[in-house]
Parts: C-alpha cells; sequence; structure tokens
C-alpha cells in the first residue's frame, strides 16, 4: 500500500499515554542494542515497525513528529492484529560504530512516570515500544517535565547481506523465527543470519530484531493468501467489475447532472476550502490533494468584464486529477483590499505577494503580470504534484486579462530573510540558535523530497533565505518554484542544461559557467543559506567599515566564511569564525555545533559539485547538529533567552 493511500493511519498505542503495560517497551531498552557497523558515515534506507491500532488522521501528524518523519515516509498494516504503522527513516553508521537514527520526543503534559526514578529519558523511550534508546550521559537524565524536548537514537540497520533493506521490528509474545518469516515474507536463515541467531532460538519480547526486506512496501509482505482463494475469488472479483463500469455508465448518462439547474442545493459546496496541512491524509480520495478534488467553476456575480482566462496551454489534465481551487478576480481583489499597500507582504522574482483572506482563510497571494504565464505554469505543475510539510502549500489560482494569481497558504511569520538581516528595522525578532538549526534542517528536508522523493525530481533553481518563508511556529516552507526545473535523468548525472537564471550569491560556479542545473547548485545554493543563518549576513555582503557606494568592496558571503574557516582548525579554537557569527546571538549557542554547521555549509559551496554532498546527507548531519543543540539547550536552563526560540530585548 502506497504511503499517499494510507487511509486509516493506526491510533498509536503509546504506553505512557494510555496507561497500557510498558513492559515491552522497557524491555526493549533493556535487552535491545545498537547493531554494529564498521564503514563509518555509510546512510542506507532503513524501515521501523510501529505497534498501533484504530483510526485517525490526527495521529500521522503525532507519528510524524515522534520519528521526525515526512507524510511520504508513512505506511500502514491495517490488517494484521496487532495493526502497525511502518517508518522510513535514513539511518546511519555513528563514529560509537553502531547503525542508528536520530529523532526528538517532547514529553506530553499527560506523561507519567511509570516509577518515581523514572528520568525523561525513560518516558521518552518508553513511548516508542522499545524502538528508541536514548544517548548515554547528557541531559535526558534529568527528572521528566511536560514541554521537554528529549533527544533519542532510533535502532535501525543497514544490510550486510544480499537484501535490500532492513526493518527494526520489536518482539511481542507468542513470536518465532517461522511466524515472523510467514509474516513479512523472508526466510527464516535470512532473518536469523541478520540477527547472527545461532538458530530458531525464542523471540524475545521487547528485544529489537533486524527484518530483511527486498521492497520498499513491508507491508506488502504482511499477508500470505492461498492461490486457491485467489483463483477462486477472481470469478467473484470480475463479476463486480463489471457490475461497477454499469453503474458507471448508467450514471453517466441517466444519473446526476451538475450543471442541471434542477439539481442545485444537492451538490457539494464547492467554494469552501479545506488547506492540507502537514500530516493530514485526504479521506474519501485515498491520496494527496493539490486543495480541492473537482474543477472548481466559480460564478461571477456581476457581468463586468473581469473573468477567468486560463492561460493557453493549461489543460484539462494538466495537474493528474489533483485540481487548484479558482477563484474569481473579484474575490482576489476583495480578499487584498484593491491591492493596498497595508497588504503587501513583499516582491518575488516575478510578481510582488500580497496578504488576504479567502473564504475566511488568510492567504498569501502572488499577482504576476499575464507576460509570466510560462512561470505560472511551471508553478502551478509542480505544487500541484509535490506535497510535504516543508513546502509552501499551493490553494488555488485567478486570472483576468492582464494579471495571473497564485494562491498560497499564508506563513505568519515572513521570510527567513526578514530575520536574519537587519531584523529590528524590520520589526522582526532575531532568531534563536535553536530555530536557526530547525529552520535549516525544515529547508533541507523540503529539497531532499523534491530531489529524490517525489516520482518526477525537481530542481528548484532558486535556493535563498527570501525564498524561505516562516510559519506561525517558525517552522520553515521553501516557497516560489517559478524557476524549478524537471531533472533530465542521464547516464552518469541528473541534469537539465539551461539559461542561467536565479539570484547572484546563490549561484553555483558550474551553473554560472555552463547553465548546467543540478541538484547540486540547489545544495551550494542552501550552502549560502547556511552561511546565511550562522553569520547574519546577505548572500553579497560588503567589507567592514565600508559605505553604501563602496561597490569594489562587495563579496559573497560564502568567500568570506570560507576564508575564516581556513583559520579556524576546530570548534575549540575557532578563531576569525567566531568574528563572523551573527552578533544577535550574543554567544547564546554551542560552539562546536555552530562549527559543524559551517563545516557542512563549507562543503555545499565546494567548487566541485561531486564533493558536495546530497540532501539525503545535509539532513542527517542537520538532525545531528539539532540533537546536539537541544543537548546543550538543556544546559542552559538558567538562560530564559535559549528557551524563547527568540532573542529579544536588543
Amino acid at each position: 500500500m502506497p504511503p499517499h493511500r494510507l487511509l486509516p493511519l493506526l491510533l498509536l498505542l503509546l504506553p505512557l499515554v494510555l496507561g497500557v503495560s510498558g513492559a515491552a517497551a522497557a524491555g526493549g531498552n533493556a535487552t535491545s542494542a545498537p547493531l554494529a557497523c564498521s564503514e563509518l558515515s555509510r546512510v542506507c534506507t532503513a524501515f521501523l515497525a510501529f505497534p498501533a491500532a484504530g483510526v485517525g488522521a490526527a495521529n500521522a501528524t503525532l507519528l510524524e513528529s515522534m520519528f521526525d518523519a515526512a507524510p511520504g515516509d508513512l505506511t500502514a498494516d491495517a490488517a494484521a492484529s496487532p495493526g502497525y504503522a511502518f517508518l522510513r527513516k535514513n539511518c546511519s553508521c555513528l563514529p560509537s560504530r553502531t547503525y542508528l537514527a536520530n529523532t526528538t520526543y517532547t514529553i506530553p503534559s499527560s506523561a507519567t512516570a511509570s516509577s518515581p526514578n523514572a528520568t525523561a529519558a525513560d518516558v521518552a523511550a518508553a513511548a516508542y515500544a522499545g524502538l528508541a534508546v536514548p544517548p548515554p550521559g547528557g541531559a535526558a537524565q534529568r527528572p521528566p517535565r511536560p514541554g521537554a524536548v528529549v533527544a533519542l537514537h532510533l535502532l535501525c540497520g543497514c544490510s550486510s547481506g544480499p537484501w535490500n533493506y532492513l526493518l527494526s521490528y520489536v518482539g511481542v509474545e507468542g513470536d518465532t523465527v517461522e511466524s515472523l518469516s510467514s509474516r513479512f515474507g523472508t526466510s527464516m536463515d535470512a532473518i536469523e543470519a541478520a540477527n547472527a541467531m545461532a538458530g530458531p532460538d525464542p523471540i524475545t519480547a521487547g528485544k529489537v530484531y533486524y527484518i530483511p526486506l527486498n521492497s520498499e512496501t513491508p507491508d506488502h509482505h504482511l499477508t500470505k493468501f492461498p492461490y486457491g482463494w485467489v483463483i477462486g475469488s477472481m470469478g467473484v472479483a470480475l463479476a463486480l467489475i463489471a457490475i461497477a463500469v454499469l453503474a458507471l455508465v448508467l450514471w453517466k448518462f441517466f444519473g446526476y447532472n451538475p450543471q442541471d439547474p434542477n439539481n442545485q442545493g444537492k451538490s457539494p459546496d464547492r467554494h469552501k476550502f479545506q488547506l492540507l496541512k502537514s500530516g493530514s491524509f485526504c479521506y474519501g480520495s485515498g491520496r494527496y490533494l493539490c486543495c480541492q478534488f473537482g474543477n472548481a467553476k466559480p460564478t461571477r456575480a456581476d457581468g463586468g468584464d473581469h473573468h477567468i482566462n486560463v492561460p493557453k496551454g493549461m489543460a484539462a489534465d494538466l495537474f493528474d486529477r489533483e485540481k487548484p481551487i479558482v477563484f474569481t478576480y473579484e474575490e482576489i481583489l476583495t480578499s487584498t483590499d484593491s491591492f493596498s499597500d497595508a497588504n503587501l507582504l513583499g516582491h518575488g522574482t516575478y510578481g510582488s505577494v500580497y496578504y488576504g483572506v479567502l473564504r475566511d482563510q488568510e492567504v498569501a497571494i502572488k499577482r504576476m503580470m499575464a507576460t509570466k504565464t510560462k512561470e505560472f505554469i511551471v508553478e502551478m505543475k509542480v505544487l500541484c504534484k509535490v506535497h510535504h510539510a516543508s513546502l509552501v502549500e499551493l490553494i488555488g489560482y485567478a486570472a483576468s486579462k492582464d494579471e495571473l494569481f497564485l494562491v498560497y497558504e499564508y506563513s505568519q511569520n515572513g521570510s527567513l530573510k526578514n530575520h536574519l538581516h537587519d531584523p529590528e528595522s524590520k520589526g522582526c525578532s532575531s532568531l534563536s540558535w535553536i530555530f536557526r538549526v530547525q529552520i535549516a534542517l525544515d529547508a533541507a528536508r523540503g529539497l531532499e523530497y523534491i530531489h529524490e522523493h517525489t516520482k518526477d525530481h525537481y530542481v528548484h533553481r532558486d535556493i535563498k533565505s527570501s525564498n524561505i518563508l516562516l510559519a506561525g511556529s517558525f517552522r520553515a516552507k521553501i516557497s516560489d518554484f517559478g524557476l524549478a526545473k524537471l531533472v533530465v535523468k542521464s547516464s552518469d548525472a541528473e541534469a537539465s542544461v539551461t539559461k542561467v537564471v536565479g539570484t547572484f550569491g546563490y549561484l553555483a560556479p558550474e551553473y554560472l559557467r555552463d547553465g548546467l542545473a543540478t541538484t547540486k547548485s540547489d545544495v551550494y545554493a542552501f550552502g549560502v543559506v547556511l552561511f546565511e543563518l550562522i553569520s547574519g549576513k546577505e548572500a553579497i555582503t560588503r567589507a567592514e567599515g565600508m559605505g553604501a557606494s563602496s561597490n569594489s568592496e562587495r563579496r559573497s558571503l560564502a568567500s568570506v566564511m570560507l576564508t575564516a574557516l581556513r583559520k579556524c582548525p576546530n570548534s575549540t579554537n575557532m578563531g576569525n569564525l567566531k568574528d563572523c557569527i551573527d552578533h544577535n546571538l550574543r554567544d547564546l549557542y554551542p560552539h562546536d555545533c555552530a562549527y559543524k554547521m559551517a563545516m557542512l555549509a563549507k562543503q555545499c559551496v565546494d567548487e566541485d559539485p561531486v564533493l558536495r554532498p546530497d540532501m539525503k546527507q545535509v539532513v542527517i548531519t542537520l538532525s545531528q547538529i539539532l540533537l546536539s543543540s537541544i543537548e546543550w539547550e538543556a544546559t542552559q536552563a538558567g538562560n530564559s533567552q535559549v528557551f524563547s526560540g527568540l532573542v529579544a530585548g536588543r
């Protein structure tokens, strides 16, 4: 079952919340050891099986948060008893020579410790039913406090045998090697080899076992039907299909007609829309929708000249059944107070962006000239095919005779650029270190998604701090896909040769030289954004003390930061790098994490694109930096500025 067809994501069996016995979880923590590895920095795709039961889309968000996973990384086996939710994670060989994945857990207000001496790490690990262990030592050993964030390691593994993947599974009472072999469609020998078992030893309840898989969809292996039953049922299935086709034909020609005035009042309200929040699922369609399924054709309230003018080339099947809402020009005009200056949010590459309220929902509306039809269609095509919590969500569009409009979800805290570069003059607060790392990780996940996990891979081509928007909780979303380009796969690379577009200061050298847009050119631009997060300076900066007219002294931020890093041997002797770190942080940051982030940025902006990491590697490194930063934050409990998330009072 593909992740986007997950209908009833299963209700989580959280022992600490529901009061269910935590013996299995505790046992997992007591008896499970990480899988040993020898190849440092090896990264692979792994899966984890989490026991769950029930129905509820709200729990998808909870599970994504617990396992630091994207919606596309979830699937489920609703038929098995007990049911399981499956999560795909990047697993890596850490310096401890063990395979682990990183995540964080926020202790809920309803949490209760199982014993008076339980630590925050004990409570957090219990929630994962044996799949997670706390890092050794650290501030996680303090008593549990509702709202506290705990760093955890997820037990995962990379295959060293003939299998493609390993699935982390916590044994339960009654499990045997034979039953696991039958359930997951793999041989008993393979399970024994993957877990270094001498033979068909009994399965210990609460202990993590690694199940070899050859498919990315573990739940495909979970049920085996007798061939006789399958063949016998085919006749019944064919009969049902024939009946369904006949019913469809009858409905098509004799049934309900939405254009029939006699049916007014019977059709569903197509003018209301509900923005899909990250992690939510659209019941009824079984897949993510761009905004609303179906062609919404709003009626005009008057007989004026303004009408929906769909650009040429936007065929009916352009968006592959995922249709955005079509708004009237009058709605756009009213929602923005006739594009008043008070509603102006900023200027993008191909138009201005305005704040508006459409049908009782806050939105951001990009206003473009009709001459920008190409960019308009590109952004529509991309955003109606890709959906991720770290990508801005498209709601709909409108058009008039001379203008085109794209309607997006509204990001209450504006762009990252406004919070980094002279934020006080823009009415913004400077960001704390923790927020900066989390924003970097969010944006990295969004880029990784369009580079690797979508059906068609894309290059954004305009990654910069002004195109990273911040929601109300300061979670980052990548925006402005008007320059996005479909990646063309070749035998040795993925690239697209185009004219050079984008923003100076963020353009990779090979892109400037050859017009070769690759995922590695996006990585270069992201490295510049990392330097911005560290320094608070713009991508093109001036030498200190030089006036505004000194154009000769303008330098790229990348060159400034690389110069500082050459004189910075390690995190304990940061030298010139410390002078480059944003003074608004007021030394409220962990020096080792700042150094690691700067070194990651250095790798991203390497002159040779082959030596740059891919976004999967960037996500893993930033996850580790975030975990270390959270541990550092816990040691700063007496400093309220660290915990506020924003550095105020400058």
